[in-house]
C-alpha cells in the first residue's frame, strides 16, 4: 500500500503542472498557438526594422508634405503643396484614389466571399473583429500624428538654453504627457485591447484554422473602405477651402468642372476599353461591328472630355513638368538601347567564344565601378576643352568640337543646324548634355543586363533549339521564335528595373550636371533635391517626392498590364 502511494506521489512530482495556456488551449491548439507565437517573435525584429526604415520615413514625408515647412515646421496647409505642383490635377487624383480604394475594398471583399463560399465556410462573424483591428491601426496612426509635432517642437524649446541630456529627456516626457496626445494614446490602447478581446472571442466561437487569415482580410477591407471615404471627405473639404480663399481674393478657380469633366472622360475611356474587349466574343458580325463602333465613340468622347487636361498640367509648377520631360527623355533614350545592346552581347558571349569569360568581366566592370568615380571620368572625357578626348577624336575625323555637357540645345536641333535646316522647338529632343548622360548610363548598365540575359539563356533547353535546327530553322528563326520568347521573363524584369531606375537616378546625373546646361539635364530627382537643399522648401520637396512615387507606381502598373501579360514562362 505504501509502495502504491509512493508511486503516485512520484508520478505527480514528475508530471509538470498544467499551465494557464494548456488549460485555455488544450491539445493541438496549444501547440499551434505556440508555433504562431514563436514565428511572430522570429519576424518581430525584421518587422521593426521595416517599420523604422521603410514605413515611418514614408509616413513622415507625407506628414511634412501637408505642412508649410522651411527648416522649421509651419502650419498645416493640407494639399496646398500638391496643388502648387500639379494644380487642380491634385484634386482629381485624390478623388480617383479615394474612389479606387472603395472599389478595391469591394472587389477584395467579393474575392474573400467567393473563396469562403467555394470552401463552404461561413466566416462572416469575423468581420466584427476585423473592424476593430482596422480601428486599432487607425487609432495608432491618429496618436502618431498628434504625437509627432510635440516631439518635433522639442528643438524649438531648447533654443537659447543649455542643451543637456536631462533637459531633453524631461521635454520628451512632457511631449508624451500632453493632454490631447495622452487621450489619443489611451484611446489607441482601449481600441487595441478591444480588438484583441473581440478577436479572441470570435476565434472561440468559430474554430477554424483560417480564422486569423479571415480576420486580417476583413481588416484590410475595412481599412481600404475607411481610407477611401476619408480621402473623399478630406479632398472635398480642401476643394471647398480653396473656393473660399479664391472668393476672398477675388479670383476664380475651376476645380469642380475640371474634376467632373476629366473624371467623366476617364470613365468613358475605361468603358471603351471594356466594350472593345467584349467585341471579340460577339457571335455575329453585326454585334462585332456595333461593339467596335460603340468603343470608338466612347473613346472619342472620352478624349474630348479630358482635353482640358493640358491646360491643367500647364498651370502646375514649370520646374516639375520640365523635370518630368527630361526624365522621360532620359528613360526613352537609355532603356531600349541598353536592353538591345545587352541582349546582343549576351547571345554573342553565349556562343563559347575564345576569351568570352574575360569579355564578361570587362562588360560587368563599369557596373561595379563607383558611380561618382566613373561619372567624373566621363565628365572629363566630354569636357568643353579642345583637349578633351572626345573633342580630340572629332577633330581627327574632321568635325568641329562640341560643348557636350555644357550644351543645352536639343540633339535634333543641332543635327538640323548642321544639315542646314531648322526644326520647331517641340522637335528639339533631349539636350546634348543629357545625351552624354544617356551614353554613360547605357555604358554602366549594359554589363549588368548582359549578365542577367546570360543567366536567362542558360535556362533555355538546348533540346528545343536542336529540334528547331533539325526542322530546318536558321539562326534568326531560332532566335525569333524560341530564344526571344523564352527570354521574355528576363526582358520584363530588366525593363521594369530599368524604367524605375531611370526615374530614381540621381548620383551620376548630379556629378555630370553643369550650370551652363541651363537645367536641361535636371531630372525629377534632381528637381526634388534642389527644392529640398537649395530652396529649403521641405514640405514642397516632400510633395514632389510623392508625385514621383505615384508616377513610378503608375508606370509599374502599366508595364505589368501591357508587358506582363505577354511574358512566357515556358
Amino acid at each position: 500500500m505504501q509502495q502504491a502511494v509512493g508511486s503516485v506521489e512520484r508520478v505527480q512530482r514528475e508530471t509538470p503542472p498544467i499551465g494557464w495556456l494548456q488549460k485555455l488551449f488544450p491539445g493541438s491548439r496549444q501547440r499551434r498557438i505556440r508555433e504562431y507565437l514563436t514565428g511572430y517573435l522570429m519576424i518581430f525584429p525584421a518587422t521593426l526594422l521595416i517599420f523604422m526604415f521603410g514605413i515611418f520615413p514614408v509616413g513622415f514625408a507625407l506628414f511634412v508634405s501637408v505642412h508649410k515647412w522651411r527648416l522649421r515646421r509651419g502650419d498645416f496647409i493640407g494639399i496646398t503643396n500638391y496643388v502648387k505642383a500639379v494644380d487642380s490635377l491634385a484634386y482629381i487624383l485624390l478623388f480617383a484614389i479615394g474612389i479606387g480604394a472603395i472599389i478595391g475594398a469591394v472587389l477584395f471583399l467579393r474575392r474573400v466571399t467567393q473563396s469562403a463560399i467555394e470552401k463552404s465556410e461561413k466566416p462572416w462573424l469575423l468581420a466584427i473583429p476585423g473592424f476593430f483591428h482596422a480601428a486599432g491601426l487607425i487609432a495608432f496612426v491618429r496618436w502618431s500624428v498628434l504625437q509627432l509635432p510635440e516631439v518635433l517642437d522639442i528643438a524649438l524649446k531648447i533654443i537659447g538654453v543649455d542643451k543637456t541630456q536631462e533637459l531633453f529627456y524631461g521635454l520628451l516626457g512632457e511631449a508624451f504627457k500632453v493632454e490631447h496626445v495622452l487621450s489619443a494614446f489611451y484611446l489607441f490602447l482601449f481600441v487595441a485591447a478591444l480588438a484583441v478581446i473581440v478577436g479572441f472571442v470570435a476565434s472561440r466561437i468559430w474554430r477554424h484554422p483560417r480564422n486569423s487569415q479571415y480576420q486580417a482580410q476583413f481588416a484590410i477591407v475595412w481599412l481600404a473602405f475607411i481610407l477611401g471615404v476619408f480621402l473623399l471627405w478630406f479632398t472635398y473639404g480642401e476643394a471647398v477651402r480653396a473656393y473660399q480663399i479664391s472668393l476672398e481674393a477675388g479670383t476664380e478657380i475651376e476645380i469642380w468642372p475640371q474634376v467632373i469633366t476629366i473624371g467623366s472622360g476617364v470613365l468613358l475611356i475605361a468603358a471603351a476599353w471594356f466594350v472593345w474587349r467584349s467585341a471579340e466574343g460577339q457571335p455575329t458580325n453585326r454585334g462585332f461591328i456595333f461593339r467596335l463602333l460603340a468603343a470608338i465613340t466612347l473613346l472619342v468622347a472620352g478624349w474630348i472630355l479630358i482635353a482640358v487636361l493640358p491646360p491643367v498640367i500647364a498651370a502646375g509648377d514649370d520646374d516639375l513638368w520640365s523635370g518630368l520631360k527630361v526624365t522621360a527623355f532620359y528613360s526613352l533614350g537609355t532603356v531600349p538601347f541598353q536592353l538591345a545592346i545587352s541582349l546582343f552581347l549576351a547571345v554573342l558571349l553565349f556562343q563559347k567564344l575564345a576569351g568570352s569569360e574575360a569579355f564578361r568581366m570587362m562588360f560587368f566592370l563599369p557596373y561595379v565601378t563607383p558611380y561618382v568615380a566613373s561619372a567624373v571620368v566621363f565628365r572629363q572625357m566630354f569636357s568643353i576643352r579642345p583637349q578633351a578626348p572626345v573633342n580630340q577624336l572629332l577633330k581627327a575625323l574632321g568635325f568641329d568640337t562640341l560643348r557636350w555637357i555644357q550644351e543645352p540645345e536639343g540633339i535634333f536641333t543641332l543635327i538640323a543646324d548642321g544639315l542646314g535646316f531648322s526644326l520647331p522647338e517641340w522637335a528639339a529632343g533631349p539636350s546634348l548634355a543629357l545625351v552624354v548622360i544617356m551614353i554613360y548610363s547605357v555604358w554602366v548598365y549594359v554589363g549588368y543586363d548582359t549578365v542577367i540575359y546570360l543567366a536567362g539563356l542558360g535556362n533555355i533547353s538546348t533540346e528545343l533549339i536542336e529540334a528547331a535546327e533539325i526542322d530546318g530553322a536558321g539562326r534568326w528563326e531560332v532566335f525569333r521564335h524560341i530564344i526571344f520568347p523564352l527570354l521574355s521573363p528576363t526582358t520584363y524584369f530588366l525593363s521594369l528595373i530599368a524604367i524605375i531606375g531611370t526615374f530614381k537616378a540621381f548620383a551620376h546625373i548630379w556629378v555630370m550636371r553643369h550650370e551652363l546646361a541651363l537645367g536641361s539635364v535636371d531630372t525629377f530627382s534632381v528637381t526634388i533635391f534642389l527644392e529640398f537643399f537649395d530652396k529649403v522648401r521641405y514640405g514642397y520637396a516632400s510633395a514632389l517626392a510623392f508625385v514621383l512615387f505615384a508616377i513610378i507606381l503608375s508606370l509599374t502598373f502599366i508595364n505589368n498590364k501591357i508587358q506582363g501579360s505577354r511574358v512566357f514562362y515556358g
